[in-house]
């Protein structure tokens, strides 16, 4: 079986490209142009050259050794909390805007949730000269303030959305509306393995650099390539489909991706989209999804505002329903415990969205020789607020 995209844009039998017809020549464009742009060696020269000197990679492998100790098995976190912007997302947007620049685009638009995008979007608008609209919902501008701070020093115009939920999906809803609108000039940064065909595609082969270094780190660490277990968190995934892409095909790594429990999967205020969703459409994806019986989509919730959104990028869908990953959902007050902990046994305070994939030690027993690399997919000063709320520090 085949955890990568067919040539339709199918993993499985999710994905494909469900656009309004005013979106068809972007998204075909970006289609017909994707693969070969990315192999063209000026193209590999450039994006490899910033990912080196502008965004410090390779970031660490490193050994956890305390958190190891306590848990009894080899823990490795993949460092990606240590990239310029504190998150992995720059990986993506530094690859989208020399794909953007090379199609003669001049104005960039993005969604973000937890603005860790968004600050990646901003940043590299920044860095090329170029026009920078960042779509954000209301809620996530309140709870996210340092965030929203950064991207307007860099900028951008951060626009707030209004409707819905005032999260991370209506922020793609008015993005999407945007691009509708500005269809020649505008390339949308999607920040995720989510939207039509190519972008899942397009976003897990610029976060592939993950799980490439993996590989190499792996060798100078324990003479392997292969880790016997990958963790990630998962809301639209895409430092999952990082840091799983070069180990989807060898069924000897177990693939564990952790998705938000919110308040109980049961409780109504939850994101495990792998629990509680079934097949639907959403931002031109057909994928898994968060819905009521009659199709309308259900809010999400998480204390993580990277978490909450309804449904999973398609390759994560594919790879539940196929049983290649195994899916684990974690409650708010287990994330939040887990981060804690990072911070006390390693001196590293990570992102929440990373507490969620932190926290499966608790769940879950590993043999005391296997290898478990965590992907650290940012790291917590955004989330301070949020730390000194639930903790009253």
């Amino acid at each position: 079986m085949s955890y990568n995209v067919n040539e339709k844009g199918y993993y499985g039998e999710f994905g494909g490209a469900f656009i309004p017809e005013m979106l068809y020549p972007n998204v075909e464009e970006l289609r017909q142009n994707y693969l070969k742009v990315m192999n063209e060696p000026d193209f590999k020269a450039e994006f490899n050259q910033l990912l080196k000197d502008y965004v410090g990679r390779p970031s660490p492998l490193y050994f956890a050794k305390r958190l190891s100790e306590k848990y009894n098995t080899k823990i490795y976190l993949k460092r990606e909390d240590l990239n310029h912007t504190g998150a992995h997302k720059i990986n993506n947007t530094i690859g989208q805007i020399l794909m953007a620049k090379r199609l003669g685009k001049t104005r960039i638009i993005a969604e973000t949730g937890a603005g860790q995008h968004g600050v990646a979007t901003a940043t590299v608008c920044a860095l090329m000269g170029l026009e920078c609209i960042v779509y954000m919902g209301e809620i996530d501008i309140a709870r996210q303030a340092p965030n929203v701070a950064r991207m307007k020093m860099l900028g951008a115009t951060v626009v707030p959305a209004t409707s819905g939920s005032k999260t991370l999906k209506d922020a793609t809803n008015e993005a999407i509306r945007d691009w509708i609108s500005n269809p020649v000039n505008t390339h949308y940064i999607i920040g995720s393995v989510v939207g039509p065909h190519p972008y899942p595609d397009m976003v897990a082969r610029f976060q592939s650099v993950v799980s490439e270094e993996i590989k190499s780190q792996l060798k100078t660490h324990e003479d392997t390539e292969t880790p016997d277990h990958v963790i990630a968190c998962v809301g639209g995934g895409s430092n999952a489909a990082g840091a799983y892409y070069h180990f989807l095909d060898d069924e000897n790594v177990n693939l564990i991706a952790v998705e938000a429990a919110g308040h109980g999967v049961n409780s109504g205020e939850s994101a495990a989209t792998s629990v509680l969703g079934k097949m639907g459409i959403i931002h031109g994806s057909k994928t898994l999804l968060m819905q009521t019986n009659d199709g309308q989509i259900t809010e999400p919730y998480s204390i993580s505002a990277g978490l909450d959104y309804p449904g999973v990028g398609p390759m994560h869908a594919h790879l539940y329903a196929s049983g290649r990953a195994e899916f684990i959902a974690i409650t708010d007050d287990q994330a939040m415990n887990a981060g804690l902990e990072l911070c006390k046994l390693e001196g590293i305070i990570p992102a929440i969205e990373s507490s969620h994939a932190l926290a499966v030690f608790e769940q879950k027993t590993f043999k005391p020789d296997a290898i478990v690399v965590v992907s650290l997919s940012g790291r917590g000063d955004k989330d301070l607020e949020t730390y000194i709320k639930h903790f009253n520090l």
